[in-house]
């Protein structure tokens, strides 16, 4: 690792940790020319599938986009921060271990309703009667009577 103070090539590993959240590697080091120390973090770098979009668009997975749409179903619904994060990676759990390069909009739109389902039902409908575009209030009646 090159030092960040002088650029010499040659630092060392002082100590190592795992970060609080347990999703990095800490490791505080120091450099043998300028006797600096500095820290990095290491990190798991996941490659998430590509989105195709109906419109045959393709685009990066965006967690803050699946975050919104998902916030948007739970407005004004009694759901904590925390469990809207655990339904979002859970999500990308799925979306990373199915070995997919790419994933279409409507099975991500299928897991979202999954999550909403067994967060608040309420939220689950109104993500629903946008995301299946119902013609009718026949097709929006049988969701309901569904749940």
């Amino acid at each position: 690792m090159r030092c960040p103070y002088c650029a010499h090539e040659e630092t060392t590993v002082v100590e190592t940790r795992e970060s609080d959240e347990g999703d990095a590697v800490r490791r505080r080091r120091r450099c043998s020319a300028c006797d600096k120390r500095f820290t990095t973090y290491e990190r798991a770098e996941l490659a998430m599938p590509a989105v195709a979009k109906k419109n045959g668009d393709r685009r990066e997975f965006d967690r803050e986009k699946l975050r919104a749409s998902m916030s948007l179903a739970l407005r004004k619904r009694n759901v904590s921060v925390d469990l809207i994060d655990a339904a979002i990676s859970r999500i990308e759990e799925k979306l990373f271990t199915s070995g997919s390069s790419e994933v279409t909009t409507a099975r991500i739109g299928e897991l979202v309703m999954r999550e909403l389902k067994r967060l608040d039902k309420v939220a689950y409908v109104r993500f629903a009667s946008v995301y299946r575009e119902f013609e009718d209030i026949d097709a929006f009646s049988k969701l309901i009577k569904e749940i």
